[in-house]
């Protein structure tokens, strides 16, 4: 995301304001760098989480704390933290060739602000394209566009961005119910077993947590879960 902001930040300083004669306009370029700079920095944790891959760990790494029961362990700050390292390192192309497309080319001078901004917003719109459902794509397109689209990569970020967060909350209520199995086959057992040998005064809960988080340790739990999530992208 550092590649956007930057491309973001340095195209008000060459774009004057309507109206403006140019001289005042390339002397008020700070200000309003400064300006737009804040403003995408206020929407940053907005982008984050609708543009890449973070709605869809945020989402598992919810249900596998329930599965557990630790309620509060690891807290929200670790699977937060692990959640942005891993949204990082998928991202990592997509950034790349944000870069290479766009703020190298407007770097060295050879495109214009504009063009950039419209260069760099193709590759995370080919990336959210790709696991963008066709059901949500059609109910968003069908809701805000007049016309049928020619083919998805016409259709505007408007419809793409929560078409494909509807996919990613779909994708991660999937792998978390999956992933709540086990841990719920755990629950039964141990219910069944205090119930039948009279144990009424233990509530089974005392006795599933320790072991489900026994069993997440000796399967090496989150290496699983962080390669399953990968292999999910």
């Amino acid at each position: 995301m550092s590649t956007v902001l930057l491309l973001f930040v340095k195209l008000p300083s060459l774009l004057p304001l309507p109206g403006q004669p140019q001289h005042l306009a390339n002397n008020n370029g700070v200000p309003w760098t400064i300006v737009f700079g804040l403003t995408l920095l206020t929407l940053l944790p907005a982008i984050l989480l609708s543009m890449t891959p973070m709605v869809r760990l945020l989402v598992v790494f919810h249900f596998l704390r329930q599965a557990l029961g630790t309620q509060t362990a690891p807290s929200n700050q670790v699977l937060m933290g692990l959640g942005l390292m891993m949204t990082w390192f998928l991202m990592q192309p997509v950034l790349n060739a944000v870069d290479h497309q766009a703020v190298e080319p407007f770097r060295q001078g050879q495109i214009s602000g504009m063009e950039a901004i419209q260069r760099g917003v193709e590759p995370p719109k080919q990336f959210m394209l790709k696991y963008a459902r066709e059901k949500d794509l059609a109910l968003f397109a069908s809701a805000a566009l007049a016309e049928r689209p020619k083919d998805p990569n016409s259709l505007p970020l408007r419809v793409i961005v929560p078409a494909y967060m509807l996919s990613e909350l779909k994708a991660g209520f999937v792998i978390g119910a999956v992933l709540f199995l086990p841990f719920l086959l755990v629950d039964l057992v141990v219910a069944s077993i205090t119930t039948s040998i009279g144990m009424f005064q233990l509530p089974p809960v005392v006795v599933s947590t320790p072991l489900k988080i026994l069993l997440f340790v000796m399967v090496d739990g989150w290496n699983l879960l962080a390669g399953s999530l990968l292999r999910s992208f």
